[in-house]
């Protein structure tokens, strides 16, 4: 039997903070909205359509994540569609939202005037795959793959070869 696909790509903006809370059996579940923009031509104008998608992160990294996906906040996700049903009132409910598989933070808010400390830009992904080599520093909320040196020790630059640049 042929495998099915279910895979889900979507980058957008954050409309509201995220929510973490806990299963009966412990278990972290961090929910949050994801809206997308669509451009669409009506008439003889483009305009912008949002779209909403729910989002469940479960386990650490919903928990460690939930401080960051805050309102405004960029992010690419990888996921999977979930449909859950159930019955209320009588009736036949469902709702289809998407499991979050992977996540890469990837810009600050809109309004880039907030206190704190700043993933904007850092690229950070849930896999634990991280991109670049060598030491990271902080700079200014972005990341340089600079050789860092601790600033007790001053940095010694010692090549073997003339560099022409």
């Amino acid at each position: 039997m042929a495998e099915d696909i279910n895979k889900v790509m979507l980058v957008g903006r954050l409309p509201r903070d995220a929510e973490l809370s806990y299963t009966n059996s412990g278990i972290a579940l961090c929910k949050f909205s994801l809206a997308v923009n669509r451009r669409k031509k009506q008439g003889d104008q483009w305009i912008d359509e949002g779209n909403f998608f729910e989002l469940n992160l479960w386990g650490r990294r919903g928990e460690n994540l939930n401080s960051y996906l805050t309102k405004g906040v960029q992010v690419a996700i990888e996921g999977q569609l979930r449909q859950e049903r159930w019955e209320q009132d009588g009736r036949n409910r469902s709702k289809v939202s998407i499991e979050v598989v992977n996540i890469q933070l990837l810009g600050g808010r809109r309004d880039d005037n907030r206190q704190g400390p700043s993933p904007g830009n850092s690229n950070r992904s849930s896999g634990g795959n991280r991109q670049g080599s060598g030491n990271r520093k902080q700079q200014g909320g972005r990341n340089s793959y600079e050789s860092y040196t601790p600033p007790s020790q001053p940095r010694q630059d010692n090549y073997e070869d003339d560099i022409p640049f």
